[in-house]
């Protein structure tokens, strides 16, 4: 099976620091080169993978401020529909700009949909409803208006992540400073807790980091790194005592969660989007509705074994059976071109 893997262009495939939708691109592209199936990946020309790679782009627009996205983005998913006939199948993971391509080929397409950004853009996701597959990343991030041929709930490569059965005391905050993201809240409960927080994460919105988190930053109680890479983020999570994840939006999936999960540090969450999913309340973490609950819950840690929050990764959430379920597909969708 000769596969296109169309990554997005705002950071490297596999992304050096931030990168989710990147990250996930390169380890369904990795886990099925190693399952013997020729991919091709459309990606940063600075990218990295065991697949072939065919690249237009010199570099994410996110590390090279010079580059404009939408021309890059242009001739990124214009030179994949070009060549589209070479594929056996063409996997979609930059959202819905691709679509508006899918009528230039026969070619079966499928896309991952790793989010809503606003629904203003499911015009598009409707429009193509019909012409080709969607893959939904959670139960919890369906839109009714459309069809799916599956949920695959995204896996990681549990192999960079090493298990931590004694922790540390802080507490740690790893995602995007942003208010959907909960950054204040996750302060609050740390400071009625008493506890040492570690914030690590872009700065996306520099308004809300600037009111409601830097005046907390004193490099003692609440310490802020910055983004890291993955050697880092295998050491931050598994020191952690537990990952505070307050959440303020319905969020489509959440990979901090299973990676913390994955080191042994159980997650403290609000119970949004796809958190139940994930989350199994008083055994790898805790689902909650508010600051105060989440207080309440950082007390009560301990009563989580981390040898289990290990093991739930192991059993639903590694890459090998994300790409197998992936290749499941990929196959209903060549059987039902052929009919």
């Amino acid at each position: 099976m000769h596969i296109a893997m169309l990554s997005p262009i705002a950071w490297r495939t596999p992304p050096r620091h931030y990168g989710p939708w990147e990250n996930i691109a390169s380890l369904i592209t990795e886990g099925l080169v190693a399952c013997g199936h020729d991919v091709t990946l459309f990606a940063t020309a600075d990218s990295q993978t065991s697949g072939r790679l065919h690249a237009v782009c010199p570099r994410g627009y996110e590390e090279d401020r010079s580059l404009i996205p939408k021309v890059w983005e242009s001739l990124h998913i214009s030179e994949l529909f070009e060549n589209a006939d070479a594929y056996d199948i063409i996997h979609n993971h930059f959202d819905y700009l691709p679509l508006t391509y899918t009528g230039l080929t026969t070619t079966p397409v499928v896309t991952t949909i790793h989010g809503f950004s606003s629904p203003g853009i499911l015009p598009v996701f409707k429009k193509y409803n019909a012409k080709t597959r969607y893959v939904s990343i959670s139960n919890a991030d369906r839109s009714p208006n459309l069809a799916y041929i599956k949920t695959i709930h995204h896996g990681i490569d549990i192999r960079q992540f090493e298990f931590q059965p004694v922790p540390d005391d802080y507490l740690l905050f790893f995602g995007r400073i942003h208010r959907d993201k909960g950054t204040r809240e996750a302060i609050d409960i740390a400071g009625a807790c008493g506890k040492k927080l570690i914030l690590a994460g872009i700065i996306q919105d520099r308004a809300y980091h600037d009111r409601y988190v830097a005046p907390h930053i004193d490099g003692d109680r609440v310490v802020y790194i910055g983004s890291v890479g993955p050697v880092e983020r295998n050491e931050l999570l598994g020191k952690a005592g537990a990952l505070l994840h307050p959440i303020r939006f319905d969020e489509p999936f959440g990979l901090s969660v299973i990676e913390s999960m994955a080191c042994g540090t159980p997650v403290i969450a609000f119970d949004r989007g796809s958190m139940h999913e994930l989350i199994e309340n008083g055994k790898n973490g805790f689902l909650v509705n508010s600051v105060d609950e989440a207080v309440e819950t950082v007390a009560r840690i301990k009563e989580i074994n981390r040898v289990h929050c290990r093991h739930h990764v192991e059993r639903y959430f590694t890459v090998d059976r994300m790409v197998h379920e992936y290749i499941q597909v990929y196959e209903m969708m060549l059987q039902e071109r052929s009919k």
